[in-house]
């Protein structure tokens, strides 16, 4: 089963999860990029086109302030040098709001950095790694940014459809936690309804976190 086969690729699961569990509760270390699993073999043709953000987790996230957080959508288009132009589909009460940046990809497939970095005061380095996907159905996301001389980080949890089994959740909530966060930090957003955030919350691209 391709879900099986996503999870199975979170080799350093185990390594992450020791160094949450010596972490001090209150102080949530940024894991180096190097104990984050990587997606072997990426493939950027695959990978672009429309996802729904299914599950968010992070040290700025917080579940009793983002709970109601709606359901958005993030695409990815790909350029011929093999950057994304990534635009972020945000809905709130009465209009959605279009957020349009670049990914560029680093020196590791499956890893990119934020284009036209000068454009957001404070942030310093913004990396995105693409943890596992099976292209088709779902994708784990790994987001670190340097802002203001802090080091911050997310993990997203992407869907091609809104459809959020129990497995899946389960298995992003054991991810979560393995980076040393808690349920406090882990929520998922409401594929229907009419609560939402104010504006600027509830992502790493779009807040100053």
């Amino acid at each position: 089963m391709a879900l099986g086969l996503l999870w199975l690729g979170l080799v350093l699961l185990g390594t992450l999860q020791t160094q949450a569990q010596d972490s001090t509760p209150n102080l949530i270390p940024t894991p180096p990029l190097h104990r984050v699993p990587l997606q072997p073999d990426f493939q950027n043709e695959l990978f672009q086109g429309k996802w729904y953000v299914l599950g968010l987790a992070g040290k700025e996230i917080h579940k009793e302030k983002h709970s109601q957080l709606k359901m958005y959508t993030i695409t990815y288009e790909l350029n011929e040098d093999n950057s994304y132009n990534v635009t972020f589909v945000l809905p709130w009460i009465q209009r959605c709001d279009h957020w349009i940046t670049t990914f560029l990809p680093s020196f590791q497939p499956g890893q990119f950095n934020l284009g036209n970095i000068e454009r957001y005061p404070g942030i310093q380095s913004y990396t995105v790694r693409v943890v596992a996907t099976d292209y088709n159905q779902v994708a784990m996301i790994f987001f670190k940014k340097a802002y203001k001389n802090q080091e911050l980080f997310m993990v997203t949890l992407y869907g091609r459809t809104k459809e959020l089994t129990h497995e899946l959740k389960e298995n992003f909530i054991s991810f979560a936690k393995a980076l040393g966060l808690t349920d406090d930090h882990i929520i998922f957003p409401i594929p229907n309804g009419n609560h939402q955030l104010g504006r600027g919350e509830g992502h790493m691209g779009t807040v100053q976190a």
